[in-house]
């Protein structure tokens, strides 16, 4: 299927009041594009791999609409819109009846979004440049063009491998072929935090061993250990979309997913998810997040082991393992130590 995208440049202040505008035009839902920086509530919620860079605010931003193709050129909008006749009569868009479904051009719909920015700028200042270019692009540059940044890779000993791809040296005989696509924003195995969990989930790994693995994302790290001869994994996560990326692994693995369970939620402050997750469960517990989240998350992951267990944290730039080793000694592992790769340390340590 190919798309319409619509590209208006405006400024990050006036993001919320120029989406709401382009409901009136007929466009509902937005890609937006800015450099506002994180809150620390959302760098708290990111369990990811690595934090994005961010790059210095400018105040500008980028917010595209995008709308199915017709295969005559048209497009057809799915709700009630207000599209063409303001461009064709002059008269206002407030003023043309709704109709659903109905098929305009791609310039009809360009000179009715410029319309409601005019209309825009009288009550709001900050609508910016306020330029509107359309442009054609298909599925495939959302679906598959990324594929020429992702190629198979080794863990040591473990192939991780995408499905477009086969073993580039087959007479190699890996340990375990972790088959994955990536998907959005979860890992793959590639970075050197997810690397470093796995080497030392697989030091303490025994066919007894119950993993509970926070931020799982695409599950990588349960999923592995599974495969590596664990007893059964429970990951939690604070994105829906984990859900469907970790079935898919499991699939793509052939690994039994009644071994596995997910639980959606925030184990530092949801009293549902710290039931969820139970107390002196767990022969290891991992967590691939960034200091900033485990720090306050440390009391909970020593909670849920068992005594004697390991707690595993990665995620952690080089000079700032330390932050992460005094909260384990702070909750009484011992025989806390780090691991290096490259920039990145992994802080682990025993419960007693």
């Amino acid at each position: 299927m190919r798309w319409m995208r619509f590209k208006v440049r405006t400024t990050s202040e006036a993001e919320d009041i120029l989406i709401a505008g382009m409901t009136d035009v007929g466009l509902y839902g937005a890609q937006i594009e800015d450099h506002v920086p994180l809150t620390a509530q959302e760098k708290e919620q990111m369990f990811v791999d690595i934090m994005p860079e961010e790059k210095p605010d400018d105040g500008l931003a980028v917010v595209s609409f995008y709308v199915p193709l017709e295969e005559d050129g048209t497009l057809l909008l799915e709700e009630p819109g207000e599209i063409g006749s303001a461009a064709e009569s002059g008269g206002s868009l407030a003023s043309v009846p709704e109709q659903s479904g109905r098929k305009v051009t791609p310039e009809e719909v360009k000179a009715s979004m410029e319309e409601k920015i005019r209309e825009l700028r009288t009550t709001c200042d900050a609508i910016g440049d306020g330029t509107v270019s359309i442009e054609i692009t298909e599925d495939v540059d959302w679906m598959n063009n990324w594929k020429q940044y992702f190629h198979q890779f080794w863990i040591d000993d473990i192939l991780v491998l995408p499905s477009w791809e086969k073993p580039a040296v087959p007479e190699a005989v890996p340990a375990v072929t972790f088959h994955i696509d990536p998907g959005t924003a979860f890992g793959t195995g590639m970075h050197e935090t997810t690397q470093l969990c796995i080497r030392e989930i697989r030091k303490n790994l025994t066919p007894e061993t119950h993993l509970l693995d926070v931020g799982t994302g695409s599950g990588i790290l349960s999923i592995l250990a599974l495969m590596l001869g664990a007893s059964s994994a429970v990951g939690t996560d604070l994105d829906p979309m984990a859900e469907p990326a970790i079935r898919e692994n499991l699939e793509a693995n052939g690994v039994d997913a009644s071994k596995f369970r997910l639980i959606l939620g925030n184990l530092i402050d949801d009293p549902k998810t710290q039931e969820e997750v139970g107390e002196n469960r767990y022969e290891i517990v991992a967590a691939n997040i960034l200091p900033d989240v485990l720090v306050p998350l440390m009391p909970h992951l020593v909670k849920a082991a068992k005594d004697g267990g390991v707690i595993i944290t990665s995620g952690i730039v080089a000079g700032r393992e330390g932050e992460v080793e005094a909260a384990m000694r702070a909750q009484g592992l011992g025989q806390v130590e780090t691991a290096k790769q490259g920039e990145w340390r992994c802080v682990y340590g025993r419960k007693i």
